[in-house]
């Protein structure tokens, strides 16, 4: 185990090399989590020695769970069930059969190409499903894609590991025989679908309520209202488990009342936990990056990367195109979201988890999704700035279809409904008004760049940003939209 001074000289070199190469980052085809694996293999034992760690590391065990369980608890208080609404066919499909189709399809080349047994192919299958939003981050943050696009990206690499862990812990418990009896099923079943994600519910819920109130009546310090959100995280965890439950779906479920519930936690705890949650998955890659460094050599190379180019540019292509066939986007669009399914940091997560179980093959399985990871962090990071110019260019040309869509959701919708139209005379007489209207020019990129013009006071947002911005407005306003 690396000592004490080791460990703040890697943390020290992860927040001194975030920050100095931020900048080259967003501007060139590097990758953090690139950058990060690449000095995990630099330092380990094959490299300059510097880092000694192995799969069974307790310090690697610590930084993983940190890192995944602040991840879900993230990931569910970031979900907006607002937006969503009735329109559940996004994370249905995505998340449901789409999500499972990848999981059977990339278990096929596991089990013939790489010859592992069919429950650990299932298993691989599984953990390879699973998109890392670190790579994707670039993405996401790109306003030259429309919110809806990024939105859909976004909800996948946000949420699908909570559809992906279960079915690994599962499948965990079957390649460990846990399950030979009908009373075996429903104590697993038990334990992961009602003891953790129970607790973690119990535990966000009331934590949540309880800041709330006190800091009503004592105005809690915004640094220790971002403290105590770690707080929660942690104690959904260390419950859920010592109950016998799963402490990752506890956190993911602690976040999930916190939602549900309506309870807000101070907007430092996001911003604080956030930050935790970087600083551990960037030292978390290099930790893995030092661990695959002694690991990868007992997988065939040529196969693991036969394996890669088949998850990345034939599985995922394929069923995304069927998943997203009938929605209201371009074949641009269709090519971003189809293409961008990185796999990083979650997979190797998820594979530690099954190494952690003993399960025999496992240490194999892992070096082989981690020939898989640094193909897509590489051709994933490597690709992430040119398709956005590239998609930029496309939408600057002409209107896409997917910019009149503000969320996810809606690129499923088939109907609108009408809003009351305002002819132009109308508008100059509204205008004239003691009490005038906002005049919203929701024009897509390419019709308002073409078009110097513009109605004198209004207000330029761009139309797949259009509920996001009405979200921070009064109510008893009228708002008048125009759009060409």
């Amino acid at each position: 185990m690396p000592d004490i001074l080791l460990i703040f000289g890697i943390i020290a070199v992860v927040l001194s090399v975030t920050a100095l190469l931020s900048g080259v980052v967003e501007r060139s085809p590097l990758s953090f989590p690139l950058i990060f694996l690449g000095l995990g293999f630099v330092l380990s034992e094959r490299g300059f020695g510097v880092i000694e760690i192995g799969p069974h590391d307790p310090l690697l065990q610590v930084v993983a769970t940190l890192t995944l369980s602040l991840v879900l608890f993230l990931d569910a208080v970031n979900l907006s069930f607002a937006e969503v609404g009735r329109r559940w066919m996004v994370p249905a499909l995505v998340l449901g059969p789409g999500t499972i189709l990848i999981i059977t399809l990339g278990a096929v080349p596991l089990a013939l190409l790489l010859g592992f047994g069919w429950v650990l192919a299932f298993t691989g299958g599984a953990i390879l499903a699973s998109t890392d939003p670190v790579v994707l981050r670039e993405i996401i943050r790109d306003r030259r894609i429309p919110r809806s696009v990024r939105q859909t990206l976004k909800i996948e690499a946000g949420t699908n590991d909570i559809v992906i862990l279960p079915v690994v812990l599962v499948l965990i418990a079957v390649a460990q025989e846990e399950m030979s009896s009908a009373a075996g099923w429903v104590g697993l079943l038990a334990r992961l679908l009602l003891i953790g994600p129970g607790i973690g519910m119990a535990i966000g819920g009331l934590g949540s309520w309880l800041m709330a109130q006190v800091d009503k009546r004592m105005s809690i310090r915004r640094e220790h209202q971002a403290l105590y959100g770690i707080g929660l995280v942690l104690a959904a965890y260390t419950a859920a488990t010592a109950a016998g439950g799963d402490g990752f779906l506890a956190a993911f479920g602690a976040g999930i009342a916190v939602v549900l519930l309506g309870q807000r936690l101070c907007d430092c705890f996001l911003e604080y936990g956030e930050t935790t949650s970087e600083v551990a998955m960037l030292l978390a890659f290099v930790l893995f990056g030092a661990v695959l460094a002694g690991m990868i050599g007992t997988v065939s190379i040529p196969l693991a990367l036969g394996l890669a180019a088949i998850v990345i540019l034939v599985v995922r292509p394929a069923v995304l195109g069927i998943v997203l066939a009938r929605t209201k986007m371009s074949w641009e669009a269709h090519a971003l979201v189809s293409w961008f399914g990185p796999r990083g940091l979650n997979s190797l997560l998820l594979a530690l988890l099954v190494v952690e179980a003993g399960v025999a093959g496992s240490e194999l399985l892992m070096a082989a999704v981690g020939v898989v990871v640094l193909v897509s962090v590489t051709v994933h990071g490597g690709t992430a700035t040119p398709f956005s110019a590239w998609y930029g260019r496309m939408a600057s040309r002409r209107t896409l279809e997917e910019e009149r869509e503000a969320t996810a959701a809606g690129l499923f919708a088939r109907h609108h409904e009408h809003e009351a139209l305002v002819t132009p005379e109308e508008l100059h007489t509204l205008v004239a008004e003691p009490n005038p209207p906002v005049v919203l020019d929701v024009r897509s990129r390419s019709s308002y760049d073409g078009d110097g013009a513009q109605i004198p006071g209004s207000v330029r947002v761009l139309p797949d940003e259009a509920v996001e911005w009405a979200a921070d407005q009064p109510r008893d306003r009228l708002v008048v939209a125009y759009c060409a």
